[in-house]
């Protein structure tokens, strides 16, 4: 069964529910892990969530037009490198934010960033297998549907 392109109102539902689940586990961790306070810690993961969702969006939307160009599957290995990029591209935007924020050098944001990325890289892709397999049970449930009404 080939699924249906993504709406922009399915991007936007995908990129707010990975960044609400990121915060909610994000920021009190952060915030425990660098004794930093929750509140200065949520305004920065809240900003870098938002160029993230817009990241996210637009970086999905080409993902899906390499994978029409190229027709490729989505499998373990191409998830991984999906992942990989949108982390690296995250990066080039928020280093500069997070050192600014945080008083701290590019250096010492990079550390950061890294540390991070070992959290973000597992919930990418985790939260993407989970995403595909919820979006492929969801349209062959409707499918059954969409036949009967013929």
């Amino acid at each position: 069964m080939s699924l249906p392109q993504k709406t922009v109102r399915e991007r936007v539902l995908h990129a707010v529910s990975f960044e609400l689940i990121a915060i909610l586990i994000g920021v009190p961790l952060l915030s425990w892990l660098l004794n930093i306070s929750l509140g200065k810690m949520g305004v920065l993961t809240v900003t870098i969530s938002l160029v993230a969702m817009f990241w996210n969006m637009v970086y999905n939307s080409l993902f899906d037009r390499l994978q029409r160009a190229l027709a490729f599957t989505r499998t373990l290995a191409i998830r991984v490198l999906h992942a990989l990029g949108f982390e690296l591209g995250l990066i080039v935007f928020t280093l500069p934010l997070a050192a600014w924020w945080l008083e701290i050098g590019l250096w010492q944001a990079l550390l950061l960033e890294a540390g991070v990325l070992l959290f973000f890289l597992p919930y990418t892709l985790g939260f993407n297998l989970a995403y595909d397999a919820l979006r492929k049970r969801w349209y062959e449930q409707r499918q059954p549907l969409a036949a009967g009404m013929r």
